[in-house]
């Protein structure tokens, strides 16, 4: 069906058209649009002699990378993009079929929110909608582009899903919008400054990815693509043509990373791209507590989840944000069959009146969880400090990791020398002997050989070798499965 879409008034924006964007993301020519004929049928308010196309949304399936998708994009052009019944119900059936069909749903959302005319009608549009997401949900990727305004119910679907997108200038999330804030809180605050891009991919957490353009973010959405199943039980194949590794530069320059000074940070990215293929590693949540880093990578061309301790920030501790971030990502990867791959350098979960009213034991009780109850391939490279209950959260070989490796200078122990000999003796004054007492304590608990003797360790590594174990062990555990399946609806995860 035809139609003459309004595209200067989103240019007017700097905005492109909800066609333009499905045309942006899908590979050329490969969209068909589907329910172009709905309709609302409000008669109130005047709505009786409004025609509306295709009721404010283009809903269908096309491809990207070759690979079905499903797609909706909601037309601010068209009624404000304002969700209905039956705008609703054209988004819900999309999911629905969607899920039938195996393959992921990316919605673009632009949109002032509930069509206000339809009164409760609209609420029911939404409702529909939340129920298919999480009908959806590790099942088939769900994907949101925020592209414009999300406000009120809205912004509950986009939280429903597994990636958010957002974009610079453009993007706006809250629950109220400013003009509420000001007259419920008397304060004066911009879209921005509410729930910009910045706002929820650098405070709140709320987005994946923050982008400068609108063209940057459906090429990292076609990216993003490229390493994740496309439904859940999905056998990913290596992609030999794009597996690269220099692997003499990356040797050398892995035994390079760490500092002489085992208090000093560095940034754990290096490590990762020293062990997976060559500018593979896909971050996500890059600007979101910066102290733990998660993301995508390729490993022999094969996709893996990534997950790290970063030393260069906080001094890598697990905070509240840093596990919601590692917990998260562990359970997708866990959904769809992605193997794991911890790196570990953790001196601890952190300390202090802070981070304890939030709630850290509740929050770090989520990484705990998420590790044991992740079936897929687990294994866990122990790069330098592993303290404490960190040392076990971080996928220790006691929440059933499969292979744990440590290097050599590894430190695995209930915390750092310092510290223990301070609680052990108190009551020395001297400084030199304090310092022997460490240096013993260092030897005979902390070494990763003695965690080995123990069969805590499957090996100690030299930081060399890594990528070859890697390698190795994917191969070994290739078509793992869980003979440990419970008699249960399902836990109770500590939310």
């Amino acid at each position: 069906m035809a139609y003459e879409y309004n595209l200067e008034k989103q240019h007017a924006k700097g905005k492109l058209h909800a066609i333009e964007r499905i045309n942006a993301l899908c590979d050329k020519d490969s969209f068909m649009e589907i329910y172009a004929a709905a309709r609302h049928q409000c008669t109130s308010f005047g709505m009786d002699k409004k025609d509306i196309p295709y009721d404010g949304v283009i809903t269908g399936f096309g491809t990207i990378n070759g690979k079905k998708v499903a797609v909706y994009a909601q037309d601010f052009t068209v009624q404000g993009g304002s969700l209905g019944k039956v705008h609703g119900q054209k988004i819900a059936e999309l999911i629905k079929k969607a899920i039938e069909v195996k393959c992921p749903v990316i919605g673009i959302n632009d949109s002032g929110g509930a069509r206000i005319q339809e009164g409760v009608d609209a609420l029911c549009g939404y409702g529909d909608l939340f129920y298919q997401n999480v009908r959806a949900s590790g099942v088939i990727p769900q994907i949101s582009i925020i592209a414009g305004p999300c406000a009120g119910g809205a912004v509950y679907s986009p939280g429903l899903t597994d990636f958010i997108f957002t974009v610079d200038k453009i993007s706006h999330m809250y629950i109220t919008g400013p003009k509420v804030v000001k007259s419920v809180m008397f304060m004066d605050i911009s879209d921005d400054d509410l729930g910009g891009a910045s706002i929820h991919s650098q405070k709140s957490g709320v987005a994946h990815y923050r982008c400068e353009t609108e063209k940057d973010c459906y090429e990292k959405v076609r990216r993003l693509l490229d390493y994740i199943p496309h439904y859940a039980g999905e056998q990913s194949c290596a992609d030999d043509k794009k597996c690269k590794f220099d692997a003499k530069k990356k040797a050398k320059k892995i035994t390079e990373i760490l500092p002489e000074n085992s208090h000093q940070g560095y940034d754990v990215r290096e490590v990762i791209d020293c062990v997976v293929d060559d500018e593979s590693f896909f971050e996500v949540m890059q600007e979101f507590s910066a102290n733990a880093v998660v993301g995508f990578a390729k490993i022999e061309g094969k996709s893996v989840g990534v997950i790290a301790n970063n030393p260069g920030s906080l001094g890598g501790v697990l905070n509240c944000d840093a596990s919601d971030k590692i917990a998260r990502f562990v359970r997708y990867c866990d959904c769809y069959g992605l193997p794991i791959v911890t790196f570990v350098d953790v001196p601890g979960f952190i300390p202090g009146p802070q981070e304890e009213q939030k709630g850290i034991i509740r929050h770090g009780a989520k990484v705990i969880y998420a590790y044991s109850e992740a079936s897929v391939p687990k294994i866990t490279v122990i790069i330098r400090k592993a303290y404490g209950g960190a040392y076990i959260a971080m996928c220790s070989k006691h929440l059933g990791a499969d292979f744990v490796y440590a290097w050599p200078k590894a430190e695995i122990a209930v915390m750092g020398a310092e510290g223990a000999i301070g609680i052990l003796y108190a009551k020395e004054a001297d400084p030199n002997v304090k310092a022997q007492k460490a240096q013993e304590y260092k030897d005979t608990f902390m070494t990763p050989t003695i965690a080995a003797q123990r069969d805590y360790i499957s090996a100690v590594i030299n930081p060399e070798e890594t990528r070859a174990r890697l390698v190795q062990s994917l191969s070994v555990l290739e078509g793992k499965t869980n003979a440990d399946v419970l008699c249960r609806k399902h836990g109770n995860l500590p939310l």
